[in-house]
């Protein structure tokens, strides 16, 4: 008799929200401020050399202020989550009884009919209780919990990578086609990552990639308009 089946393991595009945020955020505003930041330079009838000083100091300050505003943000995410369980182990501490009890009636409440509620609930609570709490109560989940480290390091690499390309762009195009090459290659580079981050979350490509390359066209044409605006008044 041939052995059953092994069941298939799924993969869960959940798991990977939060690297995936803090990556497609960080290179999406590392080609978007860049770009913009050039832009308004070069509309401000500024050099080449100034105008790539100017890029590679907004790479560099956006990608560690990425850095530090991811860490400090999921940080304060992680102590938010700890102090929940916080809270839990007390609760259990102080009442073990009631807490069974309140575990049986969220089982109850997804479907599951009292008897079996009450037995699940007491042979997961037999097992491990914070964890039974922390997972169906507080709604947490240990794959997807918040990494400051991972995220501040997913930010700023992503940030560097996403500003090197208008940056090159405007750094090797001729002064006539500057403008021209510079924002092309923004708006190809936020199309790209808009395809590329809703593959990977699984969401529709083409409205993704049609968001950032709205929203970045507009930053840039903003961007380059004050630029123009101050160069003109300067």
């Amino acid at each position: 008799m041939s052995s059953p089946a092994t069941p298939a393991s799924e993969i869960h595009l959940s798991g990977r929200s939060n690297w995936l945020r803090a990556a497609v955020l960080g290179a999406n505003d590392g080609i978007v401020s860049t770009a913009s930041l050039v832009l308004g330079v070069a509309a401000a009838g500024a050099s080449r050399s100034a105008i790539v000083t100017a890029g590679i100091a907004g790479l560099a300050a956006g990608a560690l202020s990425m850095a530090a505003g991811e860490y400090v943000s999921v940080s304060s995410q992680r102590d938010t989550e700890l102090a929940d369980v916080r809270v839990e182990q007390r609760e259990l501490a102080a009442d073990p009884d009631g807490e069974l009890m309140e575990l049986a009636a969220i089982y109850e409440a997804r479907g599951v009919p009292a008897p079996l509620a009450a037995q699940v609930a007491a042979a997961l609570t037999a097992h491990d209780p914070l964890a039974a709490h922390v997972r169906d109560e507080l709604g947490f989940d240990d794959d997807r919990a918040a990494n400051p480290l991972q995220a501040a390091g997913a930010s700023a690499v992503s940030f560097a990578a996403g500003a090197i390309l208008p940056l090159l762009a405007v750094a090797i195009s001729p002064s006539g086609a500057r403008v021209v090459v510079s924002v092309v290659v923004t708006l190809i580079a936020l199309a790209l990552l808009g395809d590329i981050g809703a593959r990977l979350g699984g969401a529709p490509p083409l409205r993704a990639a049609a968001r950032v390359v709205v929203w970045g066209a507009a930053a840039m044409a903003v961007t380059s308009g004050i630029g123009a605006l101050v160069g003109t008044v300067t």
